[in-house]
């Protein structure tokens, strides 16, 4: 099995930011699907910045992965939420941290609100492994 590859078309405008249109990912390989993760803390809390909160969004994810044996390097598909357009930097800066390259096919939106109104990132992943 090969590792999933970037897919980059000729004729697709240039990304506005650092994703991949597309990622292609063998058969047989090894799929995680990560539902969202919030900006909470081990105790339960909630850091006021939308940057904190994003970085334990990713913490939750690399915990999520390492469980399954995989790391941020086998992401293939991001999507991510935030409630403010303040917020698409703090969020990039951190995804940026985290996110290796090739860089995974991604969606960034901003949206209305969550369960609560005090998180502002939401950050959901699909991983793939190749078996073996």
């Amino acid at each position: 099995m090969s590792r999933p590859r970037p897919l980059s078309p000729k004729g697709l405008a240039t990304p506005l930011a650092r994703y991949s249109p597309a990622m292609q990912v063998a058969a047989g390989s090894n799929l995680v699907f990560v539902s969202g993760q919030l900006g909470i803390d081990a105790d339960g809390k909630t850091p006021e910045s939308a940057e904190a909160q994003a970085e334990l969004c990713f913490a939750a994810i690399r915990a999520i992965l390492a469980e399954a044996g995989m790391g941020f390097p086998d992401i293939v598909r991001l999507n991510a939420f935030v409630t403010e357009r303040a917020y698409l930097a703090d969020y990039m800066r951190v995804r940026d941290r985290h996110v290796g390259d090739p860089p995974p096919a991604s969606t960034l939106m901003i949206v209305q609100g969550f369960s609560q109104p005090h998180f502002k990132v939401e950050v959901e992943c699909v991983a793939a492994k190749a078996e073996g």
